[in-house]
């Protein structure tokens, strides 16, 4: 594990993470999480409950920026967004014979990524609009925690979709893998575009989504992102004196 602003991250490579992701879809319950920049200042600010991530199976990171931050600490921190793993998974060999839930997309969504890839398993679990706590979300949960799959894909919004993989575990889910991926499968499907090559290279995927879609993402990235300079100086730098 590579230890950074409180969280322990999943080390090794890609492929090794994949593997790791695949046996724990054939073992006990849990949940692999993939911080961001977003998730990890509301996780410090106290927005998001702590407990979520720290119970989390795995953190992967999803952000070239806290691999840039990291590596000033002399961290090495590998990077797989969750787009890419969901996409490795799905073309994975090791992976045929598994169930694969998608919660989250619509019908139209799911319709188009099993077409996209007809050797895998997968299984549609409808997401109706879920507000944490109500008696939807419980009956979602419920459902979930008893459905037949080995990996459930939860494409829901940050924070929903961690939440929804704790409680799976609350609700007595025995086995399987929940995956909190957000839009991998809109991307997959061509519903969003994710930023090209050079973008991702030049760890400017984040002004891509901004100039894409300004109004929505402005907050995000302009307003509540840079905080993460202020958090890593508390929690990296200044506790290191």
């Amino acid at each position: 594990m590579a230890r950074f602003m409180t969280l322990d991250f999943a080390d090794g490579d890609r492929p090794q993470m994949l593997a790791r992701v695949i046996g724990m879809a054939r073992g006990a319950y849990g949940y692999v999480v993939t911080p961001n920049v977003d998730h990890v200042v509301k996780l410090m600010d106290g927005r998001v409950g702590r407990e979520v991530y720290a119970d989390a199976d795995l953190k992967v990171c999803d952000s070239r920026i806290l691999s840039h931050l990291a590596r000033l600490r002399g961290v090495t921190l590998p990077v797989y967004p969750g787009s890419d793993m969901t996409a490795d998974l799905l073309e994975s060999p090791a992976a045929e014979g598994l169930t694969i839930a998608v919660f989250g997309p619509d019908r139209a969504a799911f319709n188009d990524l099993a077409a996209r890839y007809p050797r895998q398993t997968l299984k549609y679990l409808e997401a109706p609009l879920l507000v944490p706590g109500t008696l939807g979300w419980r009956a979602a949960v419920g459902h979930a925690a008893g459905a037949e799959w080995d990996v459930l894909l939860a494409c829901v919004s940050f924070p929903k979709q961690e939440l929804f993989a704790h409680a799976l575990r609350a609700a007595g889910r025995q086995t399987g893998v929940t995956l909190c991926v957000g839009a991998s499968v809109d991307f997959l499907t061509g519903r969003q575009q994710r930023a090209p090559r050079i973008f991702q290279t030049l760890s400017l995927e984040w002004l891509h989504r901004l100039l894409s879609q300004p109004r929505r993402m402005f907050r995000r990235y302009v307003i509540e992102g840079p905080a993460i300079f202020g958090w890593f100086v508390r929690t990296e730098v200044l506790k290191a004196r």
